[in-house]
């Protein structure tokens, strides 16, 4: 199924946990699992353009079911060190054009994440990657 275009904010599930803030997503970033970080570098190369996961998986070569996976590991971090704030959006099967999940960044977002994947200078003090 085409990927929509220009995900409407009103339609979005639970959009108070988007992040906004360039920091905290860069922070995620750095905290987060190799797989995790894969995710959201393919998120940033199509900001505003919502897909399902398997649109997105195939276009990353992943197998099937991985992004349930991988945000799921990465859940247990986004509540106890972000308070369930996450740098990317979704609309839920009953909001999106596709009939099922769909995932995407906004602008800004993905900004963020293009930055910190060119950050050379390595992990930050203090961080240990876990989700």
């Amino acid at each position: 199924m085409a990927a929509s275009s220009a995900p409407d904010a009103v339609g979005q599930h639970a959009p108070q946990n988007a992040m906004t803030d360039a920091g905290e997503v860069a922070r995620f970033y750095d905290r987060c699992s190799d797989l995790m970080r894969e995710l959201l570098d393919a998120l940033a190369t199509a900001p505003e353009q919502a897909r399902t996961f398997a649109e997105i998986e195939e276009a990353m070569g992943w197998p099937r079911r991985r992004i349930a996976s991988v945000l799921g590991g990465v859940g247990r971090v986004r509540q106890l060190e972000f308070s369930g704030r996450r740098p990317y959006r979704f609309h839920d099967d009953m909001q999106s054009a596709s009939g099922r999940w769909e995932l995407w960044m906004d602008a800004g977002q993905a900004r963020a994440v293009l930055a910190a994947a060119r950050d050379e200078s390595g992990p930050r003090e203090g961080s240990t990657r876990t989700c």
